[in-house]
């Protein structure tokens, strides 16, 4: 019929609640910002004199603002399948924020400074605690890396079970292929899971 539209509608992708959480400074702000395809929203504000008693800034002496809420962002990994970013505050003080944030997150990366390896453990045992699957992500500050995957894994002490990867926060690929590798896990499991109950 003259005028009639004949394509299909596409199908709304999919979506997925990602964390990227970490300790104070590890650069989940500068991932979410590398590898969203819209403007990030931040909630940074400046460091100021009276957290001097109260944020570490060993290690991350330049720091000069911080993260008081959450960051996110957005990135469509494929047309069916878009990822919804949510960066946690990594100071203490704000930890009480991650609950909240963690409803409905179907999985997390795991920033690591391997200068300040101790920062990383609270989210590691926060994902843990509560079965949510996630990605270790080795953030090369400076663009290095100097230890290799194992002796990382063996100082966090993780699973075997635990994608370790190492990335520059700054780089949209090196970040996408950290997102995908979590997806890759998210999807593993899930067929996993699907298998095991058909079984049973």
């Amino acid at each position: 019929m003259a005028g009639s539209d004949t394509t299909a509608a596409r199908p709304a992708p999919d979506t997925v609640k990602i964390l990227i959480a970490g300790g104070f400074g590890v650069g989940k702000t500068t991932m979410v910002g590398s590898v969203s395809e819209i403007v990030p929203l931040r909630t940074e504000e400046p460091l100021t004199m009276a957290g001097l008693d109260v944020d570490d800034l060993n290690g991350v002496e330049e720091k000069r603002a911080t993260t008081v809420a959450l960051d996110f962002g957005r990135i469509s990994v494929s047309d069916d399948l878009v990822l919804y970013l949510f960066g946690t505050p990594g100071q203490q003080r704000f930890w009480f924020m991650w609950n909240d944030l963690a409803v409905g997150a179907l999985g997390a990366v795991v920033l690591v400074d391997v200068r300040r390896p101790k920062t990383s453990f609270a989210a590691i045992d926060f994902f843990e605690r509560r079965g949510i699957p996630f990605v270790i992500a080795v953030n090369g500050f400076h663009g290095e890396h100097p230890y290799p995957v194992e002796d990382i894994r063996d100082a966090l002490t993780l699973p075997d079970g635990v994608p370790v990867m190492l990335c520059d926060a700054r780089e949209r690929e090196s970040c996408r292929d950290v997102l995908i590798a979590l997806v890759d896990r998210l999807i593993a499991q899930a067929q996993a899971e699907a298998e095991a109950e058909a079984a049973s």
